[in-house]
């Protein structure tokens, strides 16, 4: 079983950066695909972003493309969500989680969680 704990999150002003980390626990990360999502008061949590073990292939939510980063350090056992552009729209919890799936794009492909990262962006 994998842990998960995410950090990095904050405040910060439309147009600005935030880098979010996941660090997790265990011997298997490298077997893993890793997703971010996010989840805003009264919404559902949304994919944002996942990348693949083995060949590290990305994807992305159409409403980040371009502007968020996924990447991953399997030595460090840490994901990471290198967040550019941002905008008020992008305020959320942050959630990252693991996944057993080769593509990882949907929530339900995801079996372990993070406690989450609040990102607030404000106008």
């Amino acid at each position: 079983q994998v842990q998960l704990a995410e950090s990095g999150g904050g405040l910060v002003q439309a147009g600005g950066s935030l880098r979010l980390s996941c660090a997790a626990s265990g011997r298997t990360f490298s077997s893993y695909t890793m997703g971010w999502f996010r989840q805003a008061p009264g919404k559902e949590r949304d994919f944002v972003a996942a990348i693949r073990r083995g060949d590290f292939s990305t994807y992305y939510a159409d409403s980040v493309k371009g502007r968020f980063t996924i990447s991953r350090d399997n030595a460090k056992n840490t994901i990471y969500l290198q967040m550019t552009s941002l905008k008020p729209e992008d305020t959320a919890v942050y959630y990252c989680g693991s996944s057993d799936s080769y593509y990882g794009t949907e929530r339900a492909q995801y079996d372990h969680w993070g406690q989450g990262t609040q990102v607030t962006v404000s106008s």
